[in-house]
């Protein structure tokens, strides 16, 4: 059996996801700085929704995998975290250079909240399913949707920022799983 290095994965899906979000910002500019937290979260509850038809029908008229799904969610998902961290404008304010560099923060934050999780759950996300972690990612969504109808407020729940973590990790936990897959079923 190889031995797992979860750190070199993570670090192998964040740069993939990381790559695209650069060249989205060379096409789009920061464009997504005008968005509202809930309108953030609505496209990646699409990105999860899509993902997990795609798990449960046998037909599908865009020739596209799961993987362009997941790396949209934690894409999303640090944007999500961006604009809570520094609020919503009306006009991008941002320079590609700028996003990038609070993109790069939110990812390490969301690896250093992994490193903590998977060492007191002893990396159990390995023997999961990745349609079970595309249910999570799910009910991660629509909690994140009741706190936005709430206002914000919670009583005794994490809030929306733990949340949108919580989205990265298990997006990037998918794509591991997915990528060791692709070699195991390569290695056949």
């Amino acid at each position: 059996m190889q031995t797992k290095d979860t750190k070199s994965q993570f670090q192998a899906v964040v740069a993939q996801c990381r790559q695209l979000f650069i060249y989205k910002m060379k096409d789009y500019g920061p464009a997504w700085r005008i968005l509202r937290t809930p309108s953030i979260t609505d496209q990646i509850f699409i990105k999860a929704n899509r993902i997990r038809t795609l798990q449960t029908s046998s037909e599908h008229l865009v020739d596209e995998g799961i993987e362009p799904e997941f790396i949209g969610i934690i894409n999303y998902a640090a944007m999500g975290i961006i604009q809570l961290q520094l609020g919503v404008v009306d006009i991008p304010d941002l320079s590609s250079e700028e996003a990038t560099a609070h993109y790069d923060k939110v990812i390490n934050e969301a690896y250093e909240l992994m490193t903590r999780k998977n060492h007191d759950y002893d990396e159990a996300w390995r023997s999961m399913r990745v349609s079970s972690i595309t249910d999570l990612i799910l009910m991660k969504i629509l909690r994140t949707k009741s706190i936005e109808d709430n206002n914000g407020k919670t009583l005794v729940s994490e809030g929306l920022d733990a949340n949108y973590y919580d989205m990265i990790n298990y997006a990037v936990f998918a794509l591991i799983l997915l990528s060791e897959d692709k070699k195991g079923n390569s290695q056949s």
